[in-house]
């Protein structure tokens, strides 16, 4: 699944894509380097971000959504990132055939529409989400409702449903690790999985102690330009353990890692 941000402020500068221009030459691409899926996002969820408009939503990624699927091959699916119901309807409208939903909260709407559903698990809102998380379980809690999440989508009629913890979305580095660390758990669900973790923060961090044989958290993270390795190595960890689904920044790097994996 390769990310498309049709934001001015998503966290990772360098493939933002705020116009329709660069968002479609964006698709054109990954869909070059052999992207599955196109995922098409119009609010940005990293941390502190602050909540757009529905309207403001709607103008950024249906014109993409638009003008791309009539060209996508038929194997290749079209997927909203979206938290917004009238944002979904609309994008599923114009060509989308997949709902990946950070509120967990559409699966009616999926089962609505017919259309494929990611749960995603986040704690919180982005504004928020990461000034002070906290599990009893991390594993256990996440597990347990993405799988209710799913189970719901999947009985509305939703077509093909996954399941994603969420790293990084109201999670600490520790909270990452743990999850990471029992992917083979939600694998072994009722539901396939989705991982996203492409040069999100935590990866920074190992980064930067790793650079400077520091302990964790006591040096700032590399930039999210310096986080290739990370992503790579645990997009093929968990792809061993069985996951269907990994969300990057890093398209045509991540093909070549997931052929090793494939060659094993």
């Amino acid at each position: 699944m390769g990310v498309v941000n049709v934001t001015p402020d998503s966290f990772v500068g360098e493939v933002r894509t705020p116009g329709l221009d660069e968002s479609v030459a964006r698709c054109r691409q990954l869909l070059s380097e052999g992207a599955d899926i196109l995922d098409i996002g119009g609010e940005s969820t990293r941390p502190g971000a602050t909540p757009i408009t529905v309207d403001e939503e709607l103008e950024r990624v249906i014109p993409v959504i638009e003008t791309i699927a009539p060209d996508l091959p038929a194997e290749v699916r079209l997927s909203i990132d979206t938290r917004n119901e009238a944002v979904a309807r609309a994008a599923v409208a114009a060509g989308a055939s997949m709902i990946n939903d950070m509120s967990a909260s559409l699966g009616p709407v999926a089962g609505e529409l017919g259309t494929d559903f990611v749960a995603a698990h986040m704690q919180g809102t982005p504004a928020t989400m990461q000034a002070s998380p906290s599990y009893d379980d991390v594993v256990d809690e996440v597990l347990t409702e993405m799988v209710a999440a799913a189970t719901t989508a999947r009985d509305a009629g939703a077509r093909q449903v996954w399941i994603d913890p969420g790293i990084g979305f109201g999670k600490d580095r520790a909270h990452n690790l743990a999850l990471l660390s029992a992917i083979d758990r939600f694998v072994a669900s009722e539901f396939p999985v989705l991982i996203g973790v492409s040069r999100k923060g935590f990866i920074g961090r190992i980064h930067a102690a790793s650079d400077q044989g520091a302990p964790f958290d006591s040096v700032p993270p590399v930039p999210t330009d310096d986080r290739l390795e990370g992503s790579l190595a645990i997009a093929a960890w968990c792809a061993l353990l069985g996951v269907d689904i990994v969300r990057v920044h890093d398209v045509a790097e991540t093909v070549q890692a997931m052929k090793v994996v494939a060659a094993r």
